[in-house]
């Protein structure tokens, strides 16, 4: 087809009662609504700010959206409470529809402390808003307790964007969210939180690597599962390993040259989801993020054809400022995209010829 990038922003700081919104996440709904979630926040920082979840839905794949809505309110008056870094995730076998995201009291990422008791406010919980109807109402439930198997994890936080299901192999129907922890050392790692009940109960897998923050997850052609994260040790690249066992384990780190990253969010997708196991089209990954080594800027799409071994074709949709970004594939095809350019929410779709290069051998 022709050549398709269109853009328009969602939230504009300043606008519609905040004067901040950040940390986009992106999805479609069973019944083909696209929802666009992201921080509404009062203060400018992030937890444990005052902030909120909120949302807005399109019907029409992206052209038009509804009013802005909220998932979980923050309250900005003592004792203050906030949410944030939201992460959608889909059960496509039922339907429900998940958001993840931080509960903050007086303690952020760094100030948190051990504990899993809900009422700690020096702790940096775990929610999940859980939807059976589309994302139209949602429930409220706090799981620190359930996804912190070690008691000497002092804080945790779910990679905003969107979580995935696994489609192939023995764990096929996993749900499957990632978090950045702190352990009892100090160090920032990677770790996969997963339900096989349909979201009833969650747990985590075994911790991964060290200085494993903003990491996201993607199934490959063949049922493993890669993990992609930013290294907090700043190598100016990410980090990437494979879990053979539904991400409950990974194997060796490794950094990845082909990805410079400033230490910044990013996102990994299949850019076929429905595609059989082990065809070509099973092993085309797409991944967006600021593509500096120095700086939240170079706003860029690339594009794998062989499970992410290798990322020849690329594009920037962004040159200057971009910092979180989210990619979802649409019912029809094209691609939505969403992302900070440091004005606050801003929605893409875009398609594969948009942009350009081939599957093919180099020869």
């Amino acid at each position: 087809g022709e050549p398709l990038y269109t853009e328009q922003d969602l939230a504009v700081n300043g606008r519609e009662g905040f004067p901040n919104y950040s940390h986009p996440a992106l999805t479609v709904t069973p019944d083909g609504d696209l929802l666009a979630s992201y921080d509404g926040r009062p203060t400018g920082i992030a937890a444990p700010g005052p902030n909120s979840i909120l949302q807005r839905r399109s019907t029409d794949g992206g052209r038009t959206w509804g009013e802005q809505q909220v998932v979980s309110a923050g309250q900005t008056t003592a004792p203050i409470k906030g949410f944030s870094h939201p992460s959608y995730l889909v059960d496509r076998e039922t339907g429900t529809i998940f958001n993840f995201h931080v509960y903050s009291q007086r303690q952020g990422w760094e100030g948190s402390r051990p504990g899993t008791d809900p009422a700690d406010p020096n702790v940096l919980h775990a929610n999940v808003a859980t939807s059976t109807d589309g994302g139209l109402t949602w429930s409220h439930r706090t799981i620190t307790a359930d996804i912190t198997p070690d008691p000497g994890w002092r804080s945790r936080f779910a990679a905003s964007g969107e979580g995935i299901q696994l489609r192939y192999g023995p764990h096929a129907g996993r749900l499957i969210q990632q978090y950045a922890i702190i352990n009892a050392a100090g160090a920032i790692q990677a770790v996969s939180v997963y339900s096989d009940d349909h979201g009833r109960t969650w747990r985590a897998g075994e911790a991964v690597g060290v200085g494993m923050s903003h990491n996201k997850t993607v199934e490959l052609s063949d049922g493993r599962v890669l993990l992609n994260s930013a290294d907090s040790a700043r190598s100016g690249y990410r980090k990437v390993a494979v879990s053979t066992d539904g991400g409950h384990s990974y194997g060796p780190v490794t950094i990845d040259r082909d990805l410079p990253d400033p230490t910044n969010d990013a996102s990994i997708i299949r850019a076929f989801p429905d595609a059989p196991a082990g065809s070509a089209r099973a092993k085309v990954l797409l991944f967006s993020n600021a593509a500096s080594q120095t700086s939240r800027s170079q706003g860029t799409i690339r594009m794998s054809c062989d499970d992410g071994q290798t990322w020849p074709v690329s594009k920037v949709f962004q040159p200057g400022s971009m910092s979180y970004s989210t990619l979802t594939a649409l019912p029809d095809g094209t691609y939505g995209l969403l992302y900070e350019p440091g004005t606050g929410i801003r929605y893409a779709n875009f398609n594969l010829a948009w942009l350009g290069g081939i599957c093919a051998p180099g020869s």
